[in-house]
């Protein structure tokens, strides 16, 4: 059987996405009661790190401490990988020594020729192009909040960056349909415009996105690598913001998601995660449980 990876959302079919889903539920209520579960005693994931990170390397880190294995944090200063080595090379040796790898770098490219090397299951963690474990979490909280996202609008505002790439696929895996508001110059690759144009719009403004959505996502306007372009970026972002009165244009019970850090009046209002129908505190949590539900279905998976 080949080796499963979770690169892009499209590894895994619309089935096993559903029972990550419901699987990080689960786990989610085992953590809440503090029932111990630890299938993966004596395993070891490796964690390379060529981006900063707060949410990422805590819920991974946790998630494996919980599961009784272990990770080891890996950045570019303290390996070989930032000297020069082969991504194959480095590949090869680091998945000989360990039983799962996550990367979290800038171009695809490099966790794909990472994976084609490894002899162990790798998670893509965020690159340039996409964050799919993000989208985990985000849809687990969508499930729990509202139920299935099946059928249902949801408004992305802001960066045709990595995560509205990963929400464009989500569109297609999940059936919802995706309304993307982005300022002329700044949207997502025709490519995946193209490929899911029958589950994604783009729109002119805002406010057409918002209008009947039950879910506005947003991300920061300028992202990992792009703050040179930050007064730029304000300008072109400005009427991009989700605040209070956009979520008013959308259903009642709307909610809004941000995957974090957000920047307070750019972005978005200066009290909207504070919205009584934002979940960013869920969503941010449930990269924890999400991810646990990943990283056993990747390990069971490649176990068969």
């Amino acid at each position: 059987m080949a080796l499963r990876h979770f690169l892009t959302l499209r590894d895994l079919s619309s089935a096993e996405l559903n029972r990550i889903i419901e699987r990080a539920q689960e786990l989610k209520r085992l953590q809440h009661t503090r029932q111990v579960y630890q299938p993966f005693v004596g395993q070891v994931m490796g964690m390379i790190f060529e981006k900063s990170s707060t949410r990422t390397r805590i819920s991974f880190e946790a998630g494996m401490t919980q599961f009784g294995g272990s990770a080891i944090f890996l950045s570019s200063r303290d390996t070989q990988l930032g000297r020069g080595e082969p991504i194959e090379d480095s590949a090869r040796v680091i998945s000989s020594m360990l039983d799962i790898v996550m990367i979290r770098t800038f171009g695809h490219e490099i966790v794909e020729r990472f994976a084609s090397y490894s002899k162990v299951p790798v998670i893509n963690a965020l690159t340039d192009d996409h964050h799919p474990c993000q989208l985990l979490a985000d849809i687990q909280t969508f499930v729990e909040h509202r139920g299935s996202i099946k059928g249902k609008t949801v408004a992305w505002v802001g960066d045709g960056n990595n995560m509205c790439n990963s929400y464009i696929e989500a569109a297609h895996q999940w059936g919802f349909k995706l309304k993307i508001a982005t300022p002329k110059g700044y949207e997502p690759q025709e490519k995946f415009l193209k490929e899911f144009a029958h589950c994604v719009e783009l729109v002119d403004t805002a406010e057409d996105a918002a209008v009947n959505a039950n879910l506005i996502v947003t991300d920061v306007w300028a992202s990992m690598g792009q703050e040179e372009e930050q007064k730029i970026r304000e300008q072109a972002f400005a009427s991009y913001q989700v605040n209070e009165h956009l979520m008013s244009l959308a259903h009642s019970d709307c909610l809004f998601m941000h995957c974090l850090p957000a920047h307070r009046g750019e972005e978005i209002s200066e009290n909207m995660l504070e919205h009584p129908n934002a979940v960013v505190w869920d969503e941010a949590e449930n990269r924890l449980h999400a991810q646990k539900a990943l990283v056993e279905f990747l390990l069971l998976e490649n176990q068969k």
